[in-house]
């Protein structure tokens, strides 16, 4: 190996490695949350908590990290958009085509993280995964943009692709299309619910004395208990 050259490898590491720990986490006043005050089901509290971190100038709240495994166990994780909260469970969409579709019919289960550092809080969701009929993902579908219509034209997500140009030819084709017809079908769009067995609800402190509050479905209702930190 050239000296020259491995030098210069500490010296980037040694760098990353002084402004990855010169990073502050939650320099804000965080606000409190006592379980005791907790709804008897995760729902309303999602709800309350969600409307919280929009009043709270949170970028993005509706963001939320997907979590599956492939045909090998190996875990699999993406950021995508949530599209509801419900009693039916959290809902999201995709191809049935892509790499997440493709999992989630192998292996109907995953898990759902939201992090919202505007409060210091973050929620996991553990649970099956079903699918919505066709008629619901296509309702779901044009309900949203037309970018997102046009993108869902597109198709071919997580296929190989040749270049920016052919994507660039094939999502103006796309937008055309999504303009002039906000109705048109596309088979391959799948809302899925995940119905949770678990969700649990984390409050940062800037003490580490962080409260976790976990529902844990049983039967036909919910056990609240607290996890140590």
């Amino acid at each position: 190996m050239n000296p020259t050259h491995h030098d210069d490898a500490s010296e980037s590491q040694e760098s990353f490695r002084t402004l990855l720990r010169t990073q502050r986490v939650w320099d804000i006043s965080l606000p409190a949350f006592d379980p005791a005050t907790a709804p008897g089901a995760p729902l309303p509290l999602f709800h309350r908590w969600f409307a919280e971190a929009v009043a709270a100038g949170q970028t993005e709240p509706h963001t939320m990290t997907l979590a599956t495994v492939d045909d090998q166990g190996r875990p699999d994780i993406r950021t995508l958009m949530l599209h509801d909260a419900d009693e039916h469970g959290w809902h999201f969409a995709s191809h049935s085509t892509s790499t997440k579709g493709r999992q989630l019919a192998a292996l109907p289960e995953a898990a759902l993280g939201f992090y919202w550092a505007a409060q210091g809080r973050q929620i996991r969701l553990r649970g099956p995964v079903v699918t919505a009929s066709s008629t619901e993902s296509q309702a779901d579908l044009h309900a949203r943009s037309t970018g997102a219509l046009a993108a869902a034209l597109t198709g071919r997500q997580s296929d190989v692709l040749g270049s920016l140009d052919e994507l660039a030819q094939v999502s103006h084709a796309a937008w055309e299309r999504a303009q002039a017809e906000p109705a048109a079908p596309v088979p391959t769009w799948t809302l899925y619910v995940l119905r949770p067995r678990e969700v649990e609800f984390f409050q940062g402190e800037a003490r580490r004395q962080h409260v976790r509050l976990r529902y844990r479905r049983d039967a036909d209702s919910w056990v609240r208990e607290l996890l140590w930190p």
